[in-house]
């Protein structure tokens, strides 16, 4: 899809553009917002043991460990 600079559009490439979009929108599906707090909340439970800002990351596979202190004398 090329790229489009909004700026050299008339008025009514525009106007075209934003119904084309909210067409586009109109068809989507849309849920309570409690609904989906209640899904991504299970979501999350399901998978809190393999996730790594819940438990952490295990000291071998940190790339971010510091390889060896600094000393001063």
């Amino acid at each position: 899809m090329p790229v489009i600079n909004v700026e050299d559009l008339t008025d009514k490439d525009k106007a075209l553009m934003e119904v084309n979009q909210l067409k586009l929108e109109v068809k989507l599906e849309r849920w309570l917002t409690s609904k989906c707090c209640e899904e991504i909340k299970d979501y999350i439970q399901a998978r809190v043991e393999e996730d790594t800002l819940v438990k952490g990351i295990a000291e071998e596979k940190n790339p971010f460990k510091e390889k060896g202190g600094c000393v001063i004398c």
